[in-house]
This record gives C-alpha cells, structure tokens and sequence, in this order.
C-alpha cells in the first residue's frame, strides 16, 4: 500500500525494495502515473482508487485530498496476511481483514494537517483555502489519529519522524533508515565550482533560502527540482542561480560528483540528498534540525566530519555557513564521506527490512 505513484523520489526507492523482497505480491495506491516510476514498481499489478478517474487528477492530485481517506478506504484487501503500507498521507489508514499484520513504514505522519499546517495553507493560501482547511483540517487530524490503531507495527524513517509518530498518535516505532544506492554515485577529483540543491520546489523545503543567499554572495548554484514553488524561485534568483527543472539519475549523479558542496535548508524527515552527496564524495551545509542530525556528521567528533550546519532558517545564517565552508576548516576527505554513505547503502536496508518483517510475522503467527 504506497499513497500514490507519480514520479521516483525518496518514498518510491523504497518501495522499490519491498517490491523486489515481496515479487508476487499486489500493489495498492491512489493514483498512478504509467510511467512515471521505475520498473521494478511498473511491472506490479497496481489497483488505483476512484482518484485515478478524477479529470486532471495526474497534475492535480493534491487537490482532492478531503477525498483521500474515503479512497483509501474502499480497498477491498480480504486473503492477505500481510498489508506492508508506505504512507506520508493515508496509505497506513486501509481497512485490514482480520488475522492480518500490518506494518506500517513511515516516512511521517501527514505533515500538512500535523506540524507544516501553516507552509501549505498559512498566509500564502488563498482565501478560499484559508477559510475552508481548518476545520478540514481537524477532522483529517482526527481520522489519521483513529487510523493508527489500525497498525500493528509502526517503522519510522528516522528518530526523529519516530518522535512525531509519539507525538501525533501516541504510538512507539522502531526505526530503519531509508537506503541511499551508493553503487549509482561515484567520486571525481576536484573541488567543483557550484553549490548544488536537489529538491522538490515546494515551500516547506525552503529552497528560496539557497536561491538568496548564493545570490547574495554571489555564488555559483545550480537547482534540481521542480514543483509549486519554481516561478517564485525563478523571479528570486540572481544572475549566478541556474535552476534546471528535473533531471534524470545519471545527470543527477553527475552534478552531485562536480559540485563543490550540497545546500540543504530544510527541516527534513530524513533527508535523502545529503548521503546522495556523500557517496559522491561531496560535503553537505545543512540546517541543524529534522533527519539531517542522523545522517551528517560535525566536525569535532569521534568520527570524520561529512558536513556543516547552521542552527536558524535564515539568508543570512546560510549565507555565514556558507563562507565558513569556505574557509577551508575542516577539510573534507572523499572517502571518509562515502564511507558514511556506505552505512546507509541500499543492501543494508533491503536486509534489514527482510529480517525485521520475518521477525514480525512469526511474533503475530505465534499470536
């Protein structure tokens, strides 16, 4: 069970590392975009909810998300023993027969109606928007609350995602982190002369923050992404900010291996891109909050530095840890970073997810 299929990004990496430990099992979403995932999710047989039906749902899906949990809902899930669901959304609220376990790995609780609220429908909604989602929002606070005790099991993304599962349903979650596929990634030589943000354009990642302060200094940086927030991020930038819409893996990978350092301002659930980096041998100046704190290493520890942090989300605090990075102290050693990428790498996961899931299934058949 995965909220929808519309393009490869963190959630969808691993799923497709359920897909490959489970190979005969069926696949259930919201909506599919044919193509717009990898093969390994393609080849599925994929049951899509009544949104797949909605005129304009590819390009317009968040729109109806008053309708999500009614859709979510009507999956007809009888015969299966074991209901996996990836869920940021409300793929983790499907009804489950009973005598089935069901193990919810997830990436967040659903962060527009729990802590981000204000980013997706604060003061730069529109009125209409503003007048009609608190109440909405409420009963979706409401519904994925009652929901959780659907979930046998809850596997958080990261500690910090595990808090706000606490926090939000008052349920404990084990963690396994998300895989980074080092083997997609490789390390040049030479310092690189941009700064590089790989990122979905929309306002909570907080993007505008790079797009500024490498204007404001005059730096060189390139924007991967795409999403709501691109024409304001274009109006923003300063003649040195190039931002080039989406890009495939191997131009991704690319970039990540020429590039002088990762921007990521962001408070994140985990945080993909800064391992991303680091198995290309490039450091990462991130904000000192969210996933970013179990992933990147400060300096001054026991173990060898991986990146920088700043501690406010602000131009001007990116803007000082850029110039800090600069410096020159710490150095950064190439190796030393991709061996912290190693810790995360796609194997490890794929075997740790196996083991946790047997583990399970024997504890509830003993049940």
């Amino acid at each position: 069970m995965h909220d929808w299929l519309t393009g490869m990004r963190g959630g969808e990496r691993c799923l497709e590392v359920f897909c490959e430990l489970f190979p005969e099992a069926d696949l259930f979403t919201l909506l599919h975009v044919p193509g717009s995932v990898s093969e390994t999710i393609e080849r599925r047989r994929i049951t899509t909810s009544f949104i797949q039906n909605i005129p304009g749902a590819a390009q317009r899906y968040r729109q109806y998300l008053p309708l999500f949990p009614a859709a979510v809902r009507r999956f007809d899930l009888r015969g299966y023993d074991l209901v996996l669901s990836s869920s940021h959304a409300v793929a983790k609220g499907a009804r489950v027969p009973p005598g089935a376990l069901h193990v919810c790995y997830c990436f967040t609780p659903m962060r527009y109606v729990w802590d981000l609220y204000d980013e997706y429908f604060g003061p730069r909604a529109g009125l209409l928007t503003r007048t009609v989602m608190p109440p909405l929002a409420a009963w979706l606070r409401r519904w994925d609350r009652r929901t959780a005790a659907n979930v046998h099991h809850f596997v958080a993304i990261s500690r910090f995602v595990a808090d706000r599962i606490r926090r939000a349903y008052g349920r404990p979650a084990d963690v396994i982190y998300p895989p980074v596929d080092v083997a997609r990634f490789r390390v040049e030589e030479g310092p690189g002369d941009f700064y590089l943000v790989v990122s979905a354009l929309t306002p909570y990642k907080r993007v505008d923050l790079a797009v500024a302060a490498a204007s404001k200094l005059g730096r060189r940086l390139v924007v991967v992404g795409s999403g709501p927030e691109e024409a304001r991020l274009r109006s923003l930038a300063g003649p040195t900010v190039e931002l080039l819409g989406w890009r495939d893996d191997a131009e991704i990978a690319l970039l990540y291996a020429r590039c002088r350092a990762l921007l990521f301002p962001t408070v994140e659930d985990f945080g993909i891109t800064p391992l991303e980096a680091m198995a290309s041998g490039r450091p990462v100046i991130a904000l000192g909050q969210g996933g970013a704190l179990e992933t990147v290493v400060a300096p001054g520890g026991e173990e060898p530095a991986t990146g920088i942090f700043f501690e406010r989300q602000s131009v001007e605090a990116l803007a000082e840890a850029i110039q800090r990075f600069e410096s020159g102290t710490p150095r950064f050693e190439p190796k030393a970073l991709r061996r912290r990428a190693e810790a995360f790498d796609r194997p490890l996961f794929k075997e740790r997810v196996e083991q946790y899931l047997a583990a399970r299934l024997a504890e509830h058949a003993r049940c």
